[in-house]
């Protein structure tokens, strides 16, 4: 779960992370009185979940309550890449010497956090790590361990910190760090952290992702879910309690286990085909539960064919049959099914499709034939 950048400040103030002060806006009106609160000159800021938000003129810097009112107006109901503006975060000016990078994200491959640490913040942090790697230095971090005072030595070293600046940039990522294991962060990135005219550091911006599987664990990061901002399909998915992911082509995909869809997902790419999603119905679903998982996958207008592709074990592949023709009697689909039942009352599956009679609806006996079927009814 992916959060505003002014609820990642306020969850890193939690944590005694330093962040300029600042208050939330969803209207003119809040924001100008805010504005009048925290004092000028004041910033401006869009509040959506996507980068480049100052080119795209979501930042703007208000030296009088005039400006404030005149940015705002300008900012809230501002389209960003895709992206409508909201809400505003109305922050106090900060006086910037300089611009660092700091970001700590859950390397699965390591299996453990890494952290890493630039002084070419405020900028696009891939671009430095494509153009000058050397840049930004990285460091995993035992989770037994924790970070300690000497990771952060060696960051600030490496990294080429300033030498008056290191101990406070030390304190803010142990600060950082233990913000990113409380809060069961799968991601938090400040750029730009800045050094300001009196060497105090501070985060000026703030990207957190929340991992979804711990929120039943906190509830007031739960809270925070911004539905507004999710795509509809996803969204529609979580309420039936589905796993599901929207991808870009044009092949639905549905199949029980995350092995075994993510392996159709990559046979349906070697046919030729482009998934649309990535549905895992899990084990023993029942007719209901595939008959929410086709009203999903059929949301996309996208989609110009469907693949089930089922290995009975704890899921019996009768009831998936049943729950497909289920579906075909609720919702009348009108693209072609191909269907693969293998395992567990599969060939009772595949009687119980043979006498439906469903239209459009193709059975194939191998995960490759059924791919191949698919790509080519997709189109």
């Amino acid at each position: 779960m992916d959060l505003l950048e002014y609820q990642g400040k306020q969850l890193f103030a939690r944590h005694g992370v330093p962040v300029p002060s600042g208050s939330p806006a969803t209207t003119v009106e809040e924001a100008v009185k805010a504005a009048d609160e925290i004092g000028y000159p004041c910033v401006v800021k869009a509040q959506v979940q996507i980068g480049g938000r100052g080119k795209a003129g979501g930042i703007k810097v208000a030296k009088d309550r005039q400006e404030a009112e005149t940015h705002s107006k300008a900012i809230l109901g501002m389209d960003i890449k895709g992206h409508t503006v909201h809400e505003v975060w109305i922050e106090a000016a900060s006086d910037i010497a300089a611009e660092y990078y700091a970001s700590i994200v859950f390397d699965r491959s390591a299996k453990r956090p890494l952290v890493m640490l630039s002084t070419q913040g405020g900028m696009d942090i891939e671009e430095v790590a494509e153009n000058d790697p050397d840049a930004l230095v990285r460091l995993h971090v035992d989770p037994l361990l924790g970070f300690q005072d000497f990771h952060a030595r060696r960051l600030a070293f490496e990294a080429g910190v300033d030498a008056d600046v290191v101990r406070p940039l030390g304190a803010l990522l142990t600060k950082l760090y233990d913000a990113f294991i409380k809060e069961e962060a799968m991601l938090v990135e400040v750029n730009p952290l800045i050094v300001t005219a009196d060497r105090q550091v501070a985060a000026l911006d703030a990207k957190v992702t929340l991992d979804d599987n711990s929120l039943f664990r906190h509830p007031d990061n739960a809270s925070l879910r911004n539905v507004a901002a999710e795509d509809e399909q996803e969204q529609m998915a979580r309420e039936r309690g589905l796993t599901f992911v929207k991808l870009d082509g044009n092949v639905g995909i549905l199949g029980n286990g995350a092995g075994l869809v993510m392996s159709t997902l990559d046979v349906v790419a070697q046919a030729g085909g482009s998934a649309a999603n990535f549905l895992d119905a899990g084990g023993g679903s029942k007719a209901e539960a595939i008959t929410s998982a086709v009203e999903v996958i059929l949301s996309n207008p996208n989609v110009t064919a469907v693949l089930f592709n089922i290995f009975g074990g704890i899921t019996r592949c009768d009831e998936v049959a049943r729950g497909l023709i289920e579906a075909f009697d609720q919702i009348k689909p009108t693209v072609p099914f191909v269907v693969r039942l293998d395992g567990t009352n599969d060939v009772e599956g595949r009687k119980l499709l043979a006498d439906a009679n469903l239209p459009n609806v193709h059975t194939e006996s191998t995960m490759l034939g059924a791919a191949k079927k698919v790509v080519e009814l997709a189109g």
